[in-house]
């Protein structure tokens, strides 16, 4: 088997690592999040937030700004333990209403708990209640405090939406704990229909390999807006291909540029510079083919690298 050279524009691993490690992990930082270009961040810090850089912590390497997303399901959990089933959906509401002062938008990971087949409609007090009991006796009985109630998970995100932040919705591929079966974008279609006229953005993360389908929901629905950020940075060079997909259906105004950065800064990097190679790779295409002008192709990349998220999240 031949062995692959290093590119002149590339270094060997042993050579990478050691100039790492003499930099320090804070000069990495800074170097490798201001070399993406990202300008403002959007920070769910629902995950290992004890562990992981704040968002004020990642502005200040990057020289950028950065605003939280609130995961509604973290919210729960903190909230249930301290809660009588009776009192959770206030505490739930209240907890949210403080947080939606400051946070860009709220986040379900329904997908990995439940799947995102939810139900429409708005559940009543008395459901919620309900299952908020059995939640607690649950824990109470040893099970672990994480949240896979669907009555629980659409309170959730009915109570975002009458806060009137941007949703956000994990979609398609996951770690291993989720069941790609239920993270069609598809089975959010009833809960699109019914949030239909509220002026709530909903966004749905990820999408791969339902991207197509993300982008006929885009396509159909003026309030949802797509991405594909965590398949850009897995499939590499392919990652053209992929967006020419979502391309396809969705409007060139709902589609939305993300990283999916996690735990080290070569993440945002390596996500930032393959995306721009696949954007480039899809308009240089049109521009061959007639589909659309230079200055056609200059409007889509700044509304997709910024213009769309700008938009959709009230930041212009």
């Amino acid at each position: 088997m031949r062995r692959c050279s290093t590119s002149r524009s590339g270094a060997a691993p042993d050579d990478y690592l050691a100039r790492r490690a003499a930099l320090g992990p804070r000069e990495v930082a800074r170097r490798l999040l201001r070399d993406t270009g990202i300008v403002e961040f959007f920070v769910d810090t629902g995950y290992s937030a004890e562990t992981l850089t704040s968002p004020d912590e990642l502005a200040g390497f990057a020289d950028a700004s950065a605003r939280e997303v609130v995961r509604l399901e973290s919210v729960a959990e903190q909230e249930i333990t301290g809660s009588a089933a009776a009192e959770f959906a206030a505490t739930c509401r209240d907890r949210l209403a403080r947080a939606a002062t400051d946070a860009v938008a709220f986040k379900s990971i329904a997908a990995y708990r439940v799947g995102l087949a939810l139900a429409p409609e708005r559940p009543a007090a008395a459901e919620v209640t309900a299952a908020a009991g059995r939640w607690a006796a649950a824990i109470e009985r040893g099970a672990p405090r994480r949240l896979a109630d669907e009555t629980l998970t659409r309170f959730l995100v009915w109570t975002a939406v009458d806060l009137g932040l941007p949703i956000q919705f994990h979609t398609g591929y996951g770690d291993v704990d989720a069941e790609l079966t239920r993270c069609d974008p598809l089975l959010l279609t009833p809960l699109l229909r019914a949030t239909t006229g509220l002026d709530v953005p909903v966004m749905l993360l990820h999408t791969y390999p339902f991207h197509r389908h993300a982008g006929y929901l885009a396509q159909v629905f003026d309030h949802v807006f797509v991405d594909v950020g965590l398949a850009v940075q897995n499939v590499g060079g392919r990652g053209g291909r992929v967006l020419a997909e979502l391309l396809e259906l969705a409007p060139f105004g709902s589609v939305l540029f993300s990283t999916d950065g996690y735990g080290i800064p070569e993440l945002f990097q390596i996500a930032a510079a393959w995306f721009r190679r696949a954007l480039a790779e899809v308009l240089d295409a049109g521009i061959e083919d007639g589909s659309w002008s230079l200055g056609d192709a200059d409007r889509i990349a700044g509304l997709i690298g910024s213009g769309n998220a700008r938009r959709a999240y009230g930041r212009s």
